[in-house]
């Protein structure tokens, strides 16, 4: 504590000899953020070092008057000190807040719903609009007003939330209460009386305050985005990009490798195409052709003026957590055409970090919960796409909060003609960005009302074929593998999606002649859930087992895993008897609301039903609790699932026709299903 240096003026440099901080602090919000530092010898007072009039307890610095703050802090939100331009000494106008607004604005919810109760020992300065404030590093400097020509210390930098956040004030030790304090404790210190005449707030300071709402990611209608830029440049394909400041376009870097001479370089931006000169470039300081370093910030010429027609997407800040179920769409980003599809193919919704890693992530990954960054970002859209490819161009995944559009995520490269799923997050550029582009949007969070999370911090382990048996999201369909077996006569059975390509269902779901196969369509992903793009496919053949009532159905087209359409897990062991086990079946056959019910398997001594001699190999019985199928319901190819682990279901058979309690096993078919379906997730 004694090495402590405090650097004044023109090179004047004088050990610190004691340190008293105020008794009463055991933390920023609890106030009294203040202490006295005893030089260990006096200053020589110049033009340069001069004392600073301190406040009597009766001085008032009224709601709304300029002040001034200066620091050493950082100039951008969490760069590290070390990108920062040097030690240099900022200074900032900033106009008070008085109490009742402060703790209104603060009311406002934010981060993590904390919660900042102003106390007589703070005041508050800033503006509600935000990007200008004190940052990291900026904590203790003074916040003084001029009065008559005379400077008062009226606060000393304590806290804020981020740095010059929107509707985030920062929150300053009150010097006017602390005049005992100080007086006990410094001889010669300066307490002159308030100047005359005295300032009167410039505006009330009510309780009813009025939030700022953000500048960016305001657009007519989804489709008709203000931020939309077109980069051109001399003999290659125009490149797509975002407007995020009124100087900065992002776009790919891979636009534009090869290409030095800018000075023919425009960007296009709405309304009516108007061009702007392009002054310099930047590249990701971590630049590769790897989709989430591939970014560039364009400097325009000149800044644009937001308007209706014309303004930036918002970026979102480190650890921002999109809400699953938040609406997104995607936008063209890069090179190449887009696809000629109709325009509610772009619609999609964010999926939870939890159904996002487990489905897509890499093996044993841990899911992101929210606040932490997340490694991915998925997509699941309200469409099923059947025609388009859109090989031709990478997208972005634009998602709203709160009327705001965000630049979510940028899209992997395509592997095949289907939209992509899987994005990276934009937020995890969010620092280099704000380094090289200060005045980007880079909006808080508008959302934090986050629903009840997954506890669960890994997924279930994948099979050699990917993730089966999950299921989805809370609010989503819970039996993402149940399928409908549609018949030419619009009879409809239940089947399983086994694999991508195909579903196991019941042979008396499936009378035995020839042409059937063309007569059958399958569809999967029920409407009761509101889950998106309930998925549709004919069967283009039908496979019959030898020995066993079990039947295979293949897809005329493979089908997308996703929250409507994923393949359970099967079982290759014994039949189990130890494990939570239930019969999916429908309320009804006309609406198809799934069903479940709790059953135990029983041992065939328990079950006389087994007696039968036209029973199939293997066939087990199983015993219901309260809830019991009734007789129609049995005949629907009802399927019996078992919970191997916690969110990982397995397939253990298919229902017998005409008997509520008998069903053929899958572990005992486990040869021919493998044979007939290559990818046949058996665990």
């Amino acid at each position: 504590m004694l090495n402590l240096d405090v650097s004044a003026g023109m090179h004047q440099i004088v050990n610190v000899s004691d340190i008293l901080i105020h008794e009463n602090y055991t933390g920023t919000e609890h106030g009294n953020d203040i202490a006295l530092m005893h030089l260990a010898e006096p200053v020589n007072f110049t033009e340069y070092v001069q004392p600073i009039c301190l406040p009597r307890a009766n001085h008032s610095f009224p709601h709304g008057a300029s002040c001034w703050a200066t620091g050493w802090g950082h100039v951008q939100e969490r760069v590290p000190q070390s990108l920062q331009s040097g030690l240099i000494l900022q200074q900032l106008e900033m106009k008070i807040i008085g109490p009742k607004e402060c703790q209104c604005l603060f009311n406002y919810k934010g981060p993590l719903n904390v919660t900042v109760k102003l106390l007589p020992t703070m005041l508050c300065a800033g503006y509600k609009e935000g990007k200008r404030g004190p940052c990291q590093g900026d904590t203790g400097g003074p916040l003084v007003c001029e009065e008559q020509g005379q400077w008062f210390l009226a606060g000393v930098a304590s806290f804020g939330q981020g740095c010059a956040r929107r509707n985030r004030p920062e929150v300053f030790a009150n010097v006017v209460t602390f005049e005992n304090w100080i007086r006990e404790r410094v001889e010669g210190a300066a307490f002159p009386e308030q100047p005359e005449p005295i300032p009167t707030p410039l505006v009330e300071d009510s309780d009813n305050c009025t939030i700022a709402l953000p500048e960016c990611g305001i657009a007519p209608r989804p489709g008709d985005w203000p931020w939309k830029a077109v980069i051109i440049t001399p003999a290659t394909a125009p490149c797509h990009g975002v407007l995020v400041a009124e100087k900065w376009v992002l776009a790919p870097a891979s636009c534009f490798l090869g290409l030095k001479d800018i000075s023919s370089w425009h960007v296009m931006l709405p309304p009516k195409a108007q061009r702007i000169p392009i002054l310099s470039i930047q590249l990701n300081v971590n630049f590769t052709r790897d989709y989430e370093y591939d970014l560039a910030l364009l400097e325009l010429a000149v800044p644009v003026s937001f308007t209706e027609d014309t303004r930036a997407v918002c970026l979102p800040h480190l650890y921002h957590y999109f809400l699953p179920s938040s609406q997104c769409r995607l936008i063209q980003w890069g090179q190449g055409e887009p696809a000629l599809a109709s325009p509610s193919l772009l619609e999609a919704k964010m999926a939870s970090n939890w159904w996002c890693y487990c489905v897509r992530g890499s093996e044993l990954e841990v899911v992101a919960n929210p606040l932490d960054n997340p490694s991915i970002l998925c997509a699941e859209y309200h469409e099923e796409e059947k025609k388009s490819c859109w090989m031709g161009s990478r997208w972005g995944l634009l998602c709203e909060e709160s009327g705001s559009w965000f630049l979510a995520g940028l899209s992997k490269p395509p592997a095949d003609c289907l939209r992509p799923r899987v994005f990276s997050p934009l937020q995890l550029q969010s620092l280099w960005i704000r380094q090289a582009a200060l005045t980007s949007y880079m909006e808080d969070q508008l959302n934090w009302d986050f629903p009840v999370v997954r506890s669960l911090s890994s997924c279930p382990s994948k099979t050699k074929f990917g993730a089966c048996g999950i299921q989805s999201d809370k609010d989503g369909n819970p039996w993402p593998w149940v399928a409908e077996v549609h018949g030419a006569r619009d009879e409809v059975c239940m089947a399983t999606l086994v694999s991508p390509g195909w579903v196991l269902t019941d042979t008396h779901c499936v009378p035995r002649h020839g042409s059937i196969a063309s007569r059958l369509q399958v569809k999967l992903g029920t409407k009761r859930f509101g889950t998106p793009g309930q998925v549709s496919r004919p069967v283009s053949s039908i496979h019959y087992s030898k020995g066993s009532t079990l039947v295979l159905l293949q897809l005329e087209t493979r089908v997308e895993k996703s929250a409507s359409a994923l393949p359970i897990c099967l079982n290759s062991r014994p039949v189990p008897n130890d494990v939570p086990c239930w019969v999916l079946s429908w309320e009804d056959t006309e609406n198809r609301v799934p069903m479940e019910a709790r059953v135990s398997i029983v041992s065939p001594i328990e079950c006389p039903c087994l007696k039968e001699p036209t029973l199939p190999p293997g066939t087990f019985c199983v015993s219901y609790g309260r809830k019991r199928l009734h007789k129609y319901e049995a005949d629907l190819g009802t399927s019996l699932i078992c919970q191997r682990a916690p969110d990982s279901w397995v397939l253990i058979g298919i229902s017998i026709r005409g008997s509520q309690e008998l069903y053929a096993p899958v572990e005992t078919q486990q040869s021919w299903i493998s044979q007939t379906v290559w990818d046949a997730p058996f665990v």
